[in-house]
């Protein structure tokens, strides 16, 4: 199995595209799986635009219903129709996405080649939505004018690491396969090679937290306490602070406060308002809280694998 964990920045606008930035999307990749972190509009032309086949996707999460973080959806759905998916897809949102779907597929007399699951999201619990051998997905609670949620990937551990400075060239293919696997290596019923001697731990699982919309949350950083990288929506420079209150978002000192209380590894910061053109003073007073910040900018990949281990 690949080993990869990669974030692919679609979207990075609030409410409206600006500047040649387009409503919240993101890409991530985690070993076999391709994610789809809210689908703004305009999503299936960036991720052409990236080369990213859609058809890898399996799992579409919608942090809530508010038009510039899903109607990019219906056009991705009829593309991957048109191009005659047969692969399942499963959509995660809060109640309402699938009656919205559906009347679009009923009034355009449409029926999908493909099967979608609907998941539906809690905003007032973290639960597992999704877990397998390699990865979980929990629900980040979060505090906006409607049912928001964030999303948090996990990577599970991985196993044991071969000590590349320990290995002879007499080690058969099936001695380090035990190895590997933690045994050790008996012949003739007495121990020839010990598995601690020739590995290494598993390297660290690599942690995601995605945060759009939300006003600023102390519960929110408990949740992603110790997370590798956030991202937070940071719509209004601090100069805005009113404006962030009264729409139940954050500002740029917000976003920072919350990464040094989770004692996240990096921030990213996006949803900025159509209001900044030049988005480096929006950076800039992020940074005097949390240095490690960096502008969630369409085309960008985050190489989390290689940046963590």
């Amino acid at each position: 199995m690949q080993n990869k964990f990669s974030l692919t920045i679609l979207g990075s606008s609030g409410a409206l595209p600006a500047y040649g930035r387009s409503p919240t999307c993101q890409y991530l990749a985690i070993r076999r799986h391709h994610f789809l972190i809210d689908c703004g509009e305009g999503a299936q032309v960036q991720l052409a635009n990236q080369g990213i086949n859609i058809h890898r996707i399996g799992h579409i999460f919608i942090s809530h219903l508010h038009g510039d973080h899903y109607l990019g959806l219906m056009g991705l759905l009829f593309s991957m129709h048109l191009q005659r998916r047969e692969a399942t897809l499963h959509l995660y949102s809060h109640p309402g996405l699938d009656e919205i779907i559906l009347a679009q597929l009923r009034h355009s007399k449409s029926v999908l080649n493909f099967k979608i699951n609907f998941h539906v999201l809690h905003d007032r619990h973290q639960e597992v939505i999704f877990e397998d051998e390699w990865a979980t997905v929990s629900t980040i609670p979060l505090s906006h004018k409607i049912p928001t949620t964030g999303f948090l990937f996990r990577e599970k551990p991985g196993s044991l690491r071969l000590d590349k400075a320990k290995l002879t060239p007499d080690l058969t293919i099936q001695q380090l396969v035990t190895l590997r696997r933690g045994e050790d290596v008996v012949e003739e019923g007495r121990i020839v090679l010990r598995s601690k001697d020739y590995t290494l731990p598993p390297r660290a699982p690599i942690s995601y937290a995605f945060c759009s919309d939300t006003q600023p949350d102390d519960a929110v950083a408990s949740l992603v306490a110790g997370v590798d990288v956030l991202y937070h929506e940071a719509t209004f420079m601090n100069e805005d602070e009113d404006k962030a209150r009264e729409t139940r978002h954050s500002t740029t000192s917000d976003a920072a406060r919350i990464a040094l209380q989770a004692r996240a590894g990096q921030l990213i910061i996006g949803h900025f308002s159509a209001r900044y053109k030049d988005l480096e003073p929006v950076l800039e007073e992020a940074r005097k809280i949390f240095p490690n910040t960096s502008l969630a900018t369409e085309g960008t990949t985050f190489d989390l694998y290689n940046r963590w281990n």
